[in-house]
């Protein structure tokens, strides 16, 4: 693989785009970005781009503008991502809750970075602001997140990895390999 996320051989395929998603916490970002340096491509963190597009952080568009207009910035991320990516994507927690995201990653090589409750609870600790964990009882908007999220995850899912106890750099690994078949 060369840097810009192509292949070396003599047909230069683009390399298809690996697709992370999984609850906040997961760990998409830093893995993504291990997974990219492993493969020798380019990582994109959809998040990123919808902060570059509107100037702010997620959680002051969440404030100001209110989560739907998140949610369209998000999805239109998404799809210019997608398409003009062929490298490593990570999407935030909540993109494939919309269905013109999930139509777009039918087919794909999604990975789901599956973390525990006790795990997520420990990572997002609960006590500084994500913008959906706001409230009185941020460990029950959690629970409630995950139980309408998981099933989704699940159901894009080419490739399931548990990354509980687990270093991001072995779980890029194990990515990789799934990915490269070695």
């Amino acid at each position: 693989m060369t840097g810009n996320g192509r292949t070396t051989d003599a047909a230069t395929t683009p390399f298809p785009p690996v697709i992370l998603i999984g609850p906040p916490g997961a760990g998409k970002t830093t893995v993504g970005a291990a997974l990219a340096a492993r493969l020798g491509v380019c990582f994109t963190d959809t998040d990123a781009v919808v902060e570059a597009i509107a100037g702010k952080p997620v959680s002051d568009i969440f404030v100001t503008d209110g989560e739907p207009e998140f949610r369209r910035l998000e999805r239109a991320a998404v799809a210019t991502t997608l398409g003009g990516s062929d490298g490593v994507i990570g999407l935030g927690g909540g993109a494939v809750m919309d269905a013109e995201t999930r139509a777009r990653l039918a087919g794909q090589r999604v990975v789901y970075l599956q973390t525990g409750f006790t795990e997520l609870a420990k990572r997002v600790g609960l006590d500084h602001a994500r913008p959906l964990l706001i409230g009185t009882n941020p460990r029950a908007q959690l629970k409630a997140l995950l139980e309408r999220r998981l099933p989704v995850y699940d159901s894009l899912a080419w490739l399931t990895v548990g990354t509980d106890g687990r270093h991001p750099e072995e779980i890029a690994a194990e990515i990789a390999a799934v990915v490269t078949g070695s």
